[in-house]
């Protein structure tokens, strides 16, 4: 009987039936020397590996370093978008100001709740003429800058050598477009 491998149960027995049998084959305690030695020499039954914790328990200590990292950069790119729109909105505002005509006042209303508060807006005042020369020299200025600048895509591309080229006639000409 010693020399059967483990038992296959169709049904598993519990925990409690297991430890009977066990006690009813189990060899006697060794009483003598000899009996000690010869149980020292075999090896004895590894322990038991202990119980695997999830990934989320053995790593809790990074869970509020990675919320922080997170929401850090997550207001770093809201930010970084609400200025750049910001910009774009104020460039709006400044290009339909110079292109419409100039309403000495201009109403606004906020909210329901509140009254409408009266705007007042400085009239434009035409500037003075910028001379032929200065044009140029501004024009050779733009085109070193379009010069510098990396095209992301195709299209970028063939936009800023339209521009480079339409700078390029105006630098060339022999008379300038008023403006």
């Amino acid at each position: 009987m010693g020399d059967e491998g483990p038992k296959l149960y169709a049904n598993k027995p519990k925990k409690a039936q297991l430890k009977q049998s066990a006690k009813e084959f189990a060899p006697p305690p060794p009483s003598s020397s000899a009996a000690a030695s010869y149980t020292m020499g075999s090896q004895p039954p590894p322990p038991p590996p202990p119980p695997k914790e999830s990934f989320a328990r053995r790593y809790k200590f990074l869970w509020p370093l990675l919320l922080t990292v997170n929401l850090a950069v997550g207001a770093y790119l809201f930010m970084r978008t609400s200025k750049k729109d910001q910009t774009i909105t104020e460039e709006e505002d400044s290009k339909a100001v110079s292109s419409t005509p100039v309403p000495t006042t201009v109403t606004t209303t906020i909210a329901a709740t509140e009254k409408p508060v009266p705007i007042i807006a400085e009239p434009v005042k035409p500037r003075e003429p910028i001379p032929e020369d200065r044009q140029r020299e501004l024009f050779k200025w733009i085109l070193e800058e379009k010069r510098k600048l990396k095209p992301r895509d195709r299209e970028e591309r063939k936009r800023l050598d339209e521009e480079k080229a339409i700078l390029k006639q105006f630098i060339r000409a022999k008379s300038l477009p008023p403006v």
